[in-house]
């Protein structure tokens, strides 16, 4: 703001400075046009006295004489608040008052200020609105991602009705406020994950307690009895029974889900889906030279989350874009059984045909994606995601080709 500031008193004061010294030209222009006409106006004006007298004389025609005194003898004769000339007529002191601009000239300085007054009332009045509706409210806002990044997600931000930030504003708090859901839900998950651990290492304790005694038992040679030693050895299978009951309740739980994934049930059109992913990614594959083409398609609409869905395909997309071999990434729209299949086919797929049923499992990633970055959750959202929305995902690999195809339900 300091700096805005400065930059506001150094338009004030350039602009003061072009009105100064465009009037400083314009007189001294107007002052010399023409060898100083009020000279010619005054010889014109002694000669008329010089004729008929001072009191037939009429002014209302004059463009730079204003008055005429003549001397009687009072000192006030050479003293007036305008320029003036003193001449001799008929053995007589006359004074001459006169302006070096005429009437005609004092209105062209006008409109000039009149101009110029406008457009500087006009600069400083658009200085002004940025300040208050633009520059006040980023200032407002510019400690909002830094307080964010450390975790300050109480204090809401105050919504503006202001159309520079006002979508803004309530994007921000609508990340604030689902950066605090996340917190709160990765809080709970942490109590679960502990709650679990402990209860599962108290239960894991009593069959393997049980499990070292008969270890320890059988070490001593306690028992000689077969049938002793058959039941001891169905006890301990038993024991182990347990123990892998729980691990496989550990592992259960770790492939539960563990991202919310909500979706917002809604209508929308087909081209608005499609208009997304080839504003976001044509020029993107442009860029990278890969071909990219749209199939033709009858705009209809869908059922479901309009931004999920655009998730869904940019995951795919991003799959495509990785794992293909950048020379052709197109879409398919087709209409089966009252759904809309949406299927991006990319050239050059290497995964094998084997692991094809892998690809949309959690933190699965295929032998071709070894210098890949990823976490191999990309597919796994959109199966979610789809599900969510009474959809379906699946993928195939023909020709040489990986075609994803999304099924959306059809309104």
């Amino acid at each position: 703001m300091k700096s805005f500031e400065r930059i506001f008193i150094l338009v004030i004061l350039f602009i003061a400075a072009v009105i100064l010294g465009v009037n400083l030209y314009l007189l001294r222009i107007l002052g010399s046009a023409s060898g100083r006409p009020y000279r010619v106006e005054i010889n014109r004006i002694a000669l008329q006295i010089e004729d008929s007298g001072l009191e037939q004389l009429d002014l209302t025609g004059c463009e730079y004489v204003t008055n005429i005194e003549k001397y009687s003898g009072d000192k006030e004769f050479y003293q007036s608040p305008s320029d003036y000339s003193i001449r001799e007529i008929n053995g007589e002191l006359y004074r001459f008052d006169y302006t070096a601009v005429s009437k005609a000239d004092n209105g062209c300085i006008a409109a000039v200020n009149i101009g110029l007054g406008s457009l500087a009332f006009l600069t400083m009045a658009v200085l002004l609105f940025c300040r208050r509706k633009i520059l006040l409210p980023f200032a407002r806002l510019t400690e909002i991602p830094y307080e964010l990044s450390k975790g300050n997600l109480v204090v809401p931000l105050k919504e503006s009705k202001s159309r520079f930030f006002g979508r803004f504003v309530w994007g921000v708090n609508l990340l604030r406020e689902n950066l605090e859901q996340q917190k709160q839900r990765e809080m709970d998950l942490q109590r679960d994950k502990k709650t679990l651990l402990l209860s599962l290492t108290h239960d894991i304790k009593t069959p393997l307690s049980a499990i070292k005694l008969y270890a320890k038992a059988l070490s001593k040679r306690l028992y000689s009895d077969e049938e002793k030693l058959v039941e001891i050895a169905e006890s301990i299978n038993a024991k182990a029974d347990e123990i892998g009951d729980f691990i496989s309740q550990i592992v259960r739980a770790s492939k539960e889900e563990f991202i919310r994934l909500d979706v917002d049930m809604d209508e929308f059109y087909l081209s608005e889906l499609m208009n997304a992913i080839s504003d976001y990614y044509r020029e993107k594959l442009q860029l990278i030279g890969t071909d990219f083409s749209i199939g033709a398609y009858l705009d209809c609409l869908l059922k479901g989350d309009k931004d999920r869905s655009i998730e869904t395909l940019q995951n795919i997309m991003e799959n495509a874009v990785k794992y293909g071999d950048g020379r052709r990434i197109a879409i398919g729209v087709s209409e089966e059984d009252g759904c809309i299949l949406i299927s991006i086919y990319n050239s050059g797929c290497t995964l094998p045909e084997e692991e094809l049923p892998h690809i949309f499992e959690s933190f699965w990633r295929g032998s071709n994606s070894e210098k890949q970055q990823g976490s191999g959750l990309g597919l796994y959202i959109s199966r979610q995601l789809m599900c969510r929305m009474g959809g379906e995902i699946f993928a195939q690999i023909k020709a040489g080709e990986m075609i994803v195809t999304a099924v959306f339900g059809k309104v």
